[in-house]
């Protein structure tokens, strides 16, 4: 008999990821950061950036649970689960900055869920070595979207900088770990073609 727990837990985990505050276990990055002032033009700017963030951890936690549906080694689907919860915590650390600056998340959030979801289900159906391969890439490409934010930020604007600094750090660890656990590199092709998907959302989440 086809076992439907797997895919009602899923279910489960979409719609905590977008429709609930996700939990943190570890402190807020800028809890201890003063607010700077900033203008009403810095402050639709730095919301911009970090809702671009927010929607790219809607995406890693679709792309993680996905990965994790179809992985084949016990191990590797451990890891993925672990580094999903732990992408949890950007979620609840990026939503709160949003709403700090007066702003909203994207409207969009669904629709990035559900492609990345089927994307990263796709990637584990290739076998665990493409899967980890795509994971470590995927990583790597947010690692230099944070990098490029960290620049774009208004100058002042230590809370968001925080925050950044340590996805940043995370997302690098689970590239790392992907890797370690037997990831292989991308044809240039594929990456050129996640690249190009990253544009897509970046540049429409900055707005919607």
């Amino acid at each position: 008999m086809f076992n439907l727990d797997p895919f009602i837990i899923g279910l489960d985990k979409g719609l905590r990821t977008l429709l609930s505050r996700a939990p943190t276990v570890r402190p807020y990055p800028d809890a201890h950061t003063p607010d700077a002032e900033l203008n009403e033009s810095e402050k639709k700017h730095a919301a911009g950036l970090m809702r671009i963030n927010h929607s790219g951890e809607i995406c890693a936690q679709a792309l993680y649970q996905g990965q994790a549906l179809t992985a084949r080694d016990p191990l590797v689907q451990r890891k993925l689960e672990l580094a999903a919860w732990e992408e949890t915590e950007h979620l609840a650390w990026t939503s709160k900055r949003v709403e700090e600056l007066g702003s909203h998340l994207s409207l969009l959030n669904p629709l990035w869920y559900t492609g990345s979801l089927a994307l990263g289900a796709f990637a584990g159906l290739l076998g665990d070595k493409w899967n980890l391969g795509f994971l470590a890439e995927t990583e790597r490409q947010v690692g230099g979207h944070l990098q490029e934010h960290l620049q774009l930020l208004p100058a002042q604007d230590n809370k968001s900088r925080a925050i950044v600094q340590q996805m940043y750090t995370d997302e690098i660890g689970h590239s790392e770990m992907a890797l370690q656990l037997g990831g292989v590199e991308l044809p240039m092709p594929v990456k050129m073609l996640m690249q190009a998907s990253s544009k897509v959302l970046t540049r429409t989440v900055y707005w919607v």
